[in-house]
């Protein structure tokens, strides 16, 4: 049996906005953009370039209680995780790009970590994995 984990929803208040600042800021691709008439919303997929693995998928907030998840989906914990073959690459091409860190950049047991915010305030860890760590093999 082979399963993988194909889309992470990401609550946005506009998608437009957001596919902005994912494909101008982090150089995501946005894989599909589709309007679903039955639904009156669009399904829209993006991912980091070159990446094989799961695609976040920017889903609009439709109702109030999902307004009010935009920026804070993990409670204020990092919520997604850029893994780099670059660290240093990419984290100074962020910066580039005007992107805030609220972590600066350290070396832990598992590789280089930074964390940052996307345009609603979600956390997001920078990450190059140390080549003996196991999740280095798996992004291989």
């Amino acid at each position: 049996m082979k399963q993988n984990i194909a889309h992470i929803a990401l609550v946005v208040n506009d998608y437009d906005e957001a596919i902005q600042f994912y494909t101008e800021k982090l150089d995501f691709i946005l894989i599909e953009d589709t309007y679903q008439p039955e639904q009156d919303k669009r399904w829209v997929v993006i991912a980091p370039p070159n990446s094989t693995g799961a695609t976040i998928l920017l889903a609009e907030a439709s109702k109030p209680v999902q307004e009010n998840f935009v920026g804070n989906q993990a409670g204020g914990r990092v919520f997604l995780f850029l893994a780099t073959d670059d660290f240093e690459r990419d984290y100074h091409k962020l910066l580039a790009k005007g992107v805030t860190f609220v972590r600066d950049p350290k070396t832990a047991d598992y590789g280089k970590v930074a964390v940052f915010k996307d345009l609603y305030g979600n956390l997001w860890d920078l990450t190059q994995y140390g080549e003996n760590h196991v999740m280095q093999s798996r992004l291989s």
